[in-house]
């Protein structure tokens, strides 16, 4: 199916389905360190729309459909998320080398303590974890990682 994947700058067009993508696969980021009731949809979280907006982004594609994104800012991976469905097939990957390429300096990001997944894959590319720490997601207490590249 990689074979099909394309990546491609985001377009205004985008914003819809990025927030679908984001707001599906939210709950399974925050599962293991956040409570789930800090779950707000993208499209009604002001911080992070103005997060989102100030970021360059990327979209992966599988023929026209948009399957993921990575956004950078500076120096750091703000956001990385891929459409559930499509998850364990690379394009993760795919889109944290794009987005990287984007970054001319140590890389860092931070991740969830219970997000494996995302941990697993930074750390394969060269992120370690510097420091963990308590922070609040809309109100709720979440473990939170920073990395670095």
């Amino acid at each position: 199916m990689l074979a099909k994947l394309t990546i491609r700058k985001y377009l205004e067009a985008d914003w819809i389905v990025t927030c679908k993508i984001h707001d599906q696969a939210r709950p399974l980021e925050l599962a293991g360190s956040c409570d789930a009731r800090g779950f707000v949809p993208l499209a009604e979280d002001q911080g992070d729309i103005l997060e989102f907006k100030r970021c360059v982004k990327h979209v992966a594609c599988i023929a026209d459909e948009v399957v993921g994104f990575v956004g950078t800012n500076k120096t750091e991976v703000s956001w990385l998320y891929v459409d559930p469905r499509f998850h364990g097939q690379g394009i993760g990957r795919k889109l944290l080398q794009r987005g990287l390429s984007q970054i001319n300096n140590k890389a860092s990001t931070y991740v969830l303590e219970g997000n494996s997944s995302a941990r697993k894959l930074y750390e394969s590319v060269g992120f370690k974890v510097i420091q963990q720490f308590d922070s609040k997601n809309n109100g709720y207490i979440c473990s939170v990682l920073k990395l670095v590249q």
